[in-house]
């Protein structure tokens, strides 16, 4: 439309001011005026002389327009054609120093004007100028918005803000663990200035800083959330080494129940920790993590052996329950203990197994001789990792079916020189009978929501009930490998069963009934004496919690005392409250837990949440909804803070491997705080779906004090 306009007005001049011997461009004219029919109509008709005449203003900006297309601003003459690419609506042509130059707009840079050279230069230039006035598009684009998640959508103008996007960016590579250059990618680049043209493109300098402004924003949130939460704070911990950078990180995870009586846990610090990894290292750089949010006087319990830095007048029965050893870890030990009786049975069957998994032909010589042999079992062999051993019971589980396989290759394939013997195979049957049990424990921590306690105590009953049985067993083997178990439980049996009791009595399916069915078939004849010292552990514990509960009472009913009319308080039975706790001469507290125990068990459900149940028995008993909360809080193990390890090796990879300490720290624990926030429930459920992770002896890891006294 700009053209057509320049064209009317160039005519419109040419008929005022004619020229000599300019009949011909006059005439070249006339069709170009016919084809700006859009134009005003007062001028096509001045041009062709069929109506009124045109202005004297009209004439003069015609006048104008054609004296700036003959002449440039320097004064030459232009003898270029005429200037009808879109890109010189952004640049001016001048004179400078005798040569041709074409001027931007916006940064008045200077660039070449020669008309051979075309306009290229001139596009390529206004893409990159940094100067360039923007195009606002929030009229172009509308952003539709959702005030509630079944609410009516609304759509209004899009306003874009570059911080915000930025943010946003930071947040997309924390959650789904982006490299930090890919913002420097060429095809990322140009994939944003195709949707949002609006946006500056950033440096990894740049993405860094913005993470490290959200942890240092998010770390703050969590600490006021933290600080502001009524129960104490159990935490979880553990060493890492990463084998990219030989640097060695410890993760601190706390695990609570927030107001709204969910089951949280939060990574606090993934800290590079130097080098020695020994006790009072470990030790200190904990210490100085639990001070520093603030929970070091709000503390339950930890997963590793008492810190005498601690204070015990601020712990849970002056620290008797600090220590809470990880279950995953004993029951590793427990069972690798026992294999080492029948290694040499359970390594003539990995040799198999070994050899028939080592090349595609085996493997199909395997598959051909087991449909020949119709049997009904599809799964296929697996080979064991000797460290872990639910890999090993995998193993054997996969292999024991095909015994008669096994068997027959021996005459097919001359290599395959030795099969199991039928005494191997059988105790590698009864053996695996005994192992499913503790194969079973594990699918508790592969669970949607970490286990706690008051779940795993009746397994861990189960496990040593079992292993008594196995002492009677008729096999030597078995014998042997059950007395070797029941060692090695009852070396930590004494640490952990205390918590573990207390929260299966506060479980309303369990309470004392379940400790008086178990601890006879464990303890004999000195059961009660067991059955009591707990119950007295129990007591005691909630005995600990009567002067906080009395402190708040006593503060809300001192108000009377101060002067305040009664009808301020909102009350009018304050005073009868205060002569009751005044005049009472019953452990009303006491008496509350007697009442509870007293009461019969509900039955058990498989959609029983024991948390919702206590939430809702809050008024009447106040105390143990309290003690509860705590209680409940406490995992059992550290597959939480294990599976940092596994995040944490997604980034310092090979190619990685120079991401600096503060940088893995920001990633790690941004993505775990923000992940709910933003991916959802079902974020939340992967959260918690830990798997039974390598466990190794506490040799390979580092702790306050050795597990093996």
């Amino acid at each position: 439309m700009e053209l057509e306009e320049n064209n009317v007005q160039e005519v419109l001049a040419s008929s005022q001011n004619p020229k000599p011997n300019d009949t011909q461009d006059q005439q070249r004219a006339q069709p170009n005026v016919e084809a700006a029919g859009t134009t005003d109509g007062q001028v096509v008709g001045a041009t062709n002389g069929q109506g009124a005449a045109a202005t004297d203003k009209q004439v003069a900006e015609a006048t104008d327009a054609e004296a700036a297309r003959t002449r440039d601003e320097s004064g030459a003459e232009n003898t270029n054609k005429r200037l009808t690419s879109e890109v010189w609506r952004h640049f001016k042509k001048q004179r400078v120093d005798g040569a041709d130059k074409v001027v931007c707009n916006y940064c008045k840079k200077k660039l070449s004007g020669v008309s051979k050279n075309g306009t290229t230069h001139l596009h390529e230039h206004y893409k990159k100028c940094m100067s360039k006035k923007n195009q606002d598009i929030r009229q172009s684009i509308l952003n539709p918005r959702q005030e509630k998640k079944d609410g009516p959508v609304s759509l209004a103008a899009h306003t874009f803000d570059q911080i915000v996007s930025r943010e946003e960016l930071a947040k997309m590579i924390i959650l789904h663990e982006y490299p930090l250059n890919m913002v420097q990618h060429v095809g990322f680049r140009s994939f944003v200035n195709s949707v949002n043209p609006l946006f500056k493109p950033v440096c990894r300098t740049t993405i860094t800083s913005d993470i490290k402004g959200i942890f240092e924003r998010e770390n703050t949130k969590l600490k006021k959330l933290l600080n502001s939460n009524q129960g104490r704070v159990p935490v979880t911990t553990d060493m890492w080494t990463a084998s990219n950078q030989k640097r060695g990180y410890m993760v601190v995870t706390a695990h609570y129940i927030d107001e709204s009586w969910n089951l949280c846990n939060k990574i606090l610090r993934f800290m590079y920790v130097p080098a020695p990894h020994n006790a009072k290292t470990l030790a200190k750089e904990l210490m100085g993590c639990l001070v520093s949010w603030s929970i070091d006087c709000k503390l339950s319990t930890l997963t590793l052996d008492n810190c005498k830095k601690l204070r015990h007048d601020k712990l849970l029965l002056k620290g008797e329950l600090l220590h809470m050893k990880c279950c995953a870890h004993i029951l590793n030990l427990i069972v690798q203990q026992g294999l080492g009786a029948i290694q040499s049975e359970v390594e003539s069957i990995r040799e198999g197994v070994v050899y028939w998994t080592s090349t595609p032909k085996r493997m199909e010589n395997f598959e051909d001789a087991k449909d020949g042999l119709s049997l009904s079992s599809k799964r296929k062999l697996v080979l064991d990792c000797k460290t872990r051993w639910n890999s090993t019971y995998l193993m054997l589980a996969s292999a024991i079916p095909y015994k008669e396989v096994f068997n027959r290759l021996v005459h097919k394939d001359k290599s395959y020189k030795q099969a199991p013997s039928d005494q191997d195979w059988h105790l590698a049957q009864v053996m695996c009978e005994k192992l499913k049990l503790f194969y079973s424990v594990t699918e508790i921590f592969s669970g949607v929501k970490y286990p706690t306690a008051n779940l795993f105590f009746p397994k861990i009953c189960e496990i040593r009930m079992l292993l008594q049985e196995c002492l009677i067993s008729p096999y030597v083997e078995i014998k042997l490998m059950a007395a070797n178990m029941i060692e090695k439980f009852d070396q930590y049996w004494s640490f952990i069963h205390g918590v573990l009791a207390i929260a299966t009595i506060l479980d309303p399916r369990f309470k004392m009934k379940l400790i008086e069915y178990y601890f006879p078939k464990i303890y004999g004849d000195v059961s009660p004496q067991e059955v009591e010292r707990i119950r007295k552990l129990t007591y005691e514990l909630v005995r600990e919690y009567k002067p906080y509960d009395a402190k708040e009472t006593q503060s809300s009913l001192n108000n009377s005392e101060f002067g305040l009319d009664i009808d301020d308080c909102g009350d009018p039975l304050a005073g009868f409250d205060l002569f009751v706790s005044t005049t009472s001469t019953i452990d009303t507290y006491k008496s509350k837990l007697d009442y509870y125990l007293e009461e019969n068990v509900l039955p058990r459900t498989g959609d029983f949440d024991i948390l919702a149940c206590r939430k809702a028995n809050g008024l009447k008993y106040p105390t143990l909804q309290r003690v509860v909360r705590d209680v409940l809080a406490i995992p059992v193990s550290t597959v939480a803070s294990e599976s940092a390890f596994s995040t944490g090796g997604r980034h310092v990879t090979l190619h990685r491997n120079r991401l600096h300490p503060d940088t893995l720290e920001a990633l790690i624990c941004v993505q775990d705080w923000l992940r709910d926030e933003k991916l959802g429930a079902h974020s939340n459920k992967e959260k918690h779906l830990a798997k039974f992770e390598v466990i190794k002896d506490d040799e390979a890891g580092p702790s306050f004090v050795d597990f093996d006294i």
